[in-house]
């Protein structure tokens, strides 16, 4: 990427991670938002990274910067590690439990309707290839920054929604711990 094109794109995730504090501050959402931050490593612009130890998600915006979001992660055994990519993107997602979490939680329904206050993805999801993981909102946001979860990476709705809206399906994923 040309340096010109590197400023720009650096420009544009500070506007927007300004737009979206902002925004953040008017409707009385949890103090968690997205942060322009530096990153290491040889990733790929628009690479989402996840390092499940920070409980951290990262949007990759070139070389040396990231957005940087506060993130649920799997509980102890439930974490996992790989690279992935978006191979599905749904606005209030219905739910219906993986196996493991009726095996857990018998009473819970087959299935949970999406906007239902019960159901555990909130306001957006994007599934993950190769298994019954996603990247998704919540209805429980103080679980977010925790290990909480069955290996599904949870956001406050306001950070899944302002992610939802800057990635596509076929974006890569690579998870760490």
């Amino acid at each position: 990427m040309r340096a010109g094109a590197i400023r720009q794109a650096v420009k544009a995730a500070m506007v927007a991670a300004s737009t979206t504090g902002a925004m953040m501050a008017m409707t009385g959402a949890a103090s968690a938002r997205p942060e322009l931050v530096g990153i290491a490593g040889d990733y790929s612009p628009g690479t989402i990274v996840v390092k499940t130890g920070e409980r951290k998600l990262y949007l990759v915006i070139d070389g040396s910067h990231a957005m940087r979001y506060t993130v649920g992660v799997g509980k102890a055994g439930r974490q996992w590690a790989g690279t992935t990519k978006i191979d599905g993107k749904y606005k209030n997602p219905a739910w219906a439990p993986p196996a493991d979490v009726k095996r857990d939680k018998p009473n819970i329904p087959d299935v949970i309707p999406g906007g239902s206050p019960q159901n555990p993805m909130g306001v957006a999801a994007m599934t993950l290839a190769g298994g019954e993981y996603a990247i998704h909102g919540t209805n429980v946001p103080n679980s977010v920054g925790g290990y909480v979860s069955y290996g599904c990476i949870r956001m406050l709705n306001t950070d899944i929604t302002d992610l939802y809206d800057r990635v596509s399906i076929g974006t890569t994923v690579v998870v760490t711990r």
